[in-house]
């Protein structure tokens, strides 16, 4: 395999990751994501200032990532692309946010699933405080027909509002096992609500 001159040996290591995970190494992956996980949360944490919100995105960036790495062009270092979808990704984030949507991101690159749908808030009117009643009450019937463990990360993460470290010891698997299933589950909640008639 070929190596880059112009990149620096990490640059190097990550490019060998990356084209040993686009050849179906899953430890490539999980080295990449040990090499950057730290760095895009704190990166994220100081765009969002909110720790939830940037332990979500932080996971969407590297499953956004890694579901498009064969997309990946050597002609720039793999981390330098992959801020540049961490920060994206958060910029779309935050102008959500701004806009004040209560939605479910139909984009499949992007999933991204508003915690205001789930968490409940006292500066809702009484109008939209039924509005939001009905909107959980939805969702809480769509995660029924989630597989059994997906249900669980689910109703843990955003209905009792429990840390990725919390969960791991409620359901006895590892951190990173939490996140790469919990991004499944929301992955497959979006399906379902794609292919429903329900509009947020």
């Amino acid at each position: 395999m070929e190596l880059n001159p112009n990149f620096s040996e990490k640059a190097n290591t990550d490019f060998y990751l990356v084209q040993s995970a686009i050849e179906g190494n899953e430890q490539a992956y999980s080295e990449l994501l040990g090499r950057y996980k730290d760095s895009i949360y704190f990166m994220l944490l100081k765009m969002v200032n909110n720790s939830i919100d940037a332990e979500d995105l932080t996971i969407e960036a590297f499953s956004k990532a890694f579901k498009n790495i064969d997309q990946y062009s050597p002609n720039f270092a793999f981390s330098t692309w992959l801020y540049k979808i961490a920060t994206n990704n958060c910029i779309d984030h935050l102008r959500k946010k701004r806009c004040n949507t209560i939605s479910i991101d139909n984009e499949s690159s992007n999933i991204n699933i508003d915690a205001n749908i789930f968490f409940k808030t006292n500066t809702l009117n009484p109008e939209e405080k039924i509005i939001q009643e009905q909107r959980e009450k939805i969702v809480r019937e769509i995660v029924n027909k989630l597989k059994p463990r997906y249900k669980k990360l689910i109703e843990l993460r955003y209905f009792e509002e429990l840390s990725y470290e919390e969960i791991a010891t409620e359901l006895e698997i590892p951190i990173g096992t939490v996140k790469a299933q919990l991004f499944r589950s929301k992955e497959l909640l979006l399906n379902i609500l794609q292919k429903s008639n329900n509009k947020f």
